[in-house]
């Protein structure tokens, strides 16, 4: 890795848990990648899957403060 990309990295690791998955996020998305919209599709099928998971009681939920809490800690 060059001495810039190697000081990027040292600064990234220096955010919070959730800045730096919305970098890697960033970063991911910058990719070429022709098969994006199939797996998108794909993701927006597993959500609705799990909502309707959720509605008919067979899921539990966890208030998103708990969840982001957590991943700021590091958790998960």
């Amino acid at each position: 890795m060059s001495p810039h990309a190697n000081r990027v990295l040292l600064d990234a690791l220096k955010l919070s848990p959730m800045e730096r998955a919305e970098l890697i996020e960033r970063l991911l998305a910058s990719f070429p990648f022709p098969d994006r919209a199939a797996v998108d599709e794909r993701w927006a099928i597993e959500a609705e899957d799990r909502l309707d998971a959720f509605d008919r009681g067979e899921i539990k939920s966890r208030p998103a403060s708990e969840v982001f809490s957590r991943v700021e800690r590091g958790e998960i």
